[in-house]
């Protein structure tokens, strides 16, 4: 049964919702998760976790469970081209494993100082350990379908019943997210539309997709080449992407149906004769599940809130999901999301905090999905020429042409430190501005700065610890220097003192003290430990 009343009802237990569960659950808020689905995902879905995705997995305790998740620890995390998976590889850009990334993760500095590397990992697998924490600590119930809601000025009447029939039950809560994806009927109630580009069609990755979960028992005994994580053929008869799932001979596969193809006369044995075609050899595919999906999608909604009413994760943007930003853009808009609706409900924060959420990640999934169709360009519209496969010097020169040009753009797809932690919260009512500049954007590089609105610089402490493993759940002043605020006055206002008497961290955070917020941002930096209550006060409305 469901409960009558709950403070916060998550419509979509999928990443955003779940993972908003959590934030909330941690916080001791009450929080529901409804979902029409039987469960977690069956398919593969996204299938790759970024750093600052991982940073806050780890923040909430479970990393180690992702990154344990999915391909075996020693697997390669390569991304490799190939014309087909059997024959001929044309560029490899090399990834570490599970293993290597925590080895090596400590040690590494610039752009790629962080508390946690990008990891692969299928999104069923997230999904099950995100669900198993977010059931500790909310109420998540699959199997129940919303049908309706009603806003009042001080609460929501939501109506929801069985996915498989049954008495419709009502809840009465606080507030409303709809994280119930790219159909979202909260979205579509409220009437918010989507904005952006739609139908872009490409040689690749603009159209028709059709996407087949398999199993390859003797693909790693048959294919000559070394494992990867991300495998991408392409010829002319049949382009796809097949990341390995567990890396054992399960894939998810996809790939452009062509103009003759109709979705409706694909039948199992043709779904895996397509795959056969991008592997070039006869091997043995057992479909597990197949589906079509369209690819072309550079969506954001003109609304991510109004009242007591949210939206995040795909009801809010809709990605082509090249550089796998789509689900970690769902991630961050619950770790933004779920502190302020904390806050507010605790009676931490003023309610126009709440406004600050729409003002932050709009513009942040606006840039997102534009720097994802930017890669989804670059891969599409390179096409294979007809030669490619020819055992000829036409040939041969083909397949060196394009193997450098698709290295070079697997470097710059999945080595993007400047998308991963550069995304900013400037001019946000949430954070006060020093009047620093903050450094100028690249995909690819990333320049730490504790400019107010971005990620704080990492370091890692002489005890070995990450910085950011001493961050709080909720508000940390990080005093790089001796300070007169006693941990009294600090604990009156749900405040973590840290004191790090370190002149290499006050250089690399520019002053000697620093507000992070609860979602890992600085908040505020200065001289002055008095200035930051102030300001901290002042965020708080």
């Amino acid at each position: 049964m469901l409960p009558e009343r709950i403070q916060v009802l998550i419509v979509g237990g999928g990443p955003c919702g779940l993972m908003l569960a959590i934030e909330l659950g941690r916080r001791g808020i009450g929080a529901l998760v409804l979902d029409q689905k039987a469960g977690t995902a069956f398919n593969p879905q996204a299938n790759a976790t970024q750093a600052r995705t991982m940073e806050y997995y780890r923040r909430l305790g479970f990393a180690d469970e992702i990154r344990a998740a999915g391909l075996p620890a020693e697997f390669p995390t390569d991304i490799a081209y190939f014309t087909r998976f059997a024959t001929r590889e044309l560029a490899r850009f090399r990834l570490p494993s599970a293993r290597e990334a925590r080895e090596s993760v400590s040690t590494l500095s610039g752009s790629w100082s962080a508390a946690e590397l990008p990891h692969r990992v299928a999104q069923k697998y997230v999904e099950q350990v995100l669900r198993r924490h977010a059931e500790r600590v909310a109420r998540v119930h699959y199997g129940w379908r919303v049908t309706g809601f009603a806003a009042q000025h001080d609460h929501v009447e939501v109506q929801a019943e069985p996915a498989a029939g049954g008495a419709r039950h009502a809840v009465r809560c606080e507030y409303l997210v709809g994280a119930d994806g790219a159909r979202s009927l909260v979205r579509q109630a409220m009437g918010w539309r989507y904005g952006g580009e739609t139908g872009v069609v490409r040689d690749f990755v603009g159209g028709r997709m059709y996407a087949v979960y398999c199993r390859i028992p003797d693909f790693y005994r048959t294919v000559p080449h070394p494992p990867a994580w991300m495998n991408v053929s392409f010829n002319p008869e049949r382009r796809s992407f097949m990341p390995a799932v567990d890396g054992q001979g399960e894939f998810a596969f996809h790939t452009q149906l062509k103009p003759h193809e109709e979705e409706a006369r694909i039948d199992a044995a043709a779904a895996a004769a397509m795959v056969r075609q991008a592997i070039g050899a006869p091997l043995a595919v057992e479909v597990l599940a197949r589906d079509t999906w369209t690819a072309g999608h550079a969506l954001v909604a003109e609304r991510y809130g109004e009242g007591r009413i949210f939206i995040g994760g795909d009801a809010a943007h809709l990605f082509t999901p090249t550089g796998g930003l789509g689900y970690n853009t769902a991630v961050e808009d619950a770790v933004n999301l779920g502190w302020k609706l904390a806050a507010v409900l605790k009676g931490r924060a003023a309610p126009r905090l709440l406004g600050s959420y729409e003002v932050e990640r709009k513009p942040l999934a606006a840039r997102n999905t534009t720097y994802a169709k930017r890669f989804a360009d670059s891969l599409g519209n390179f096409q294979p020429v007809a030669e490619i496969e020819d055992d000829t010097p036409a040939g041969a020169a083909a397949r060196d042409h394009a193997g450098r040009y698709l290295e070079a753009h697997g470097r710059a797809e999945f080595n993007i430190p400047g998308i991963t932690f550069g995304g900013r919260y400037d001019g946000s009512p949430a954070i006060v501005g020093d009047g620093s500049a903050p450094p100028p954007e690249a995909a690819n590089t990333y320049a730490p700065s504790a400019c107010p609105g971005g990620r704080p610089p990492h370091a890692w402490l002489d005890d070995g610890r990450s910085l950011f493993d001493l961050f709080g759940l909720d508000w940390t002043l990080v005093c790089f220097g001796e300070t007169a605020i006693e941990a009294e006055r600090a604990r009156q206002e749900d405040l973590q003192l840290v004191k790090l008497p370190s002149a290499a961290l006050r250089t690399l955070y520019g002053a000697p003290f620093a507000l992070i917020r609860p979602d890992q941002i600085v908040a505020w930096r200065g001289n002055d430990a008095q200035a930051g209550l102030h300001a901290l006060e002042y965020l708080r409305g």
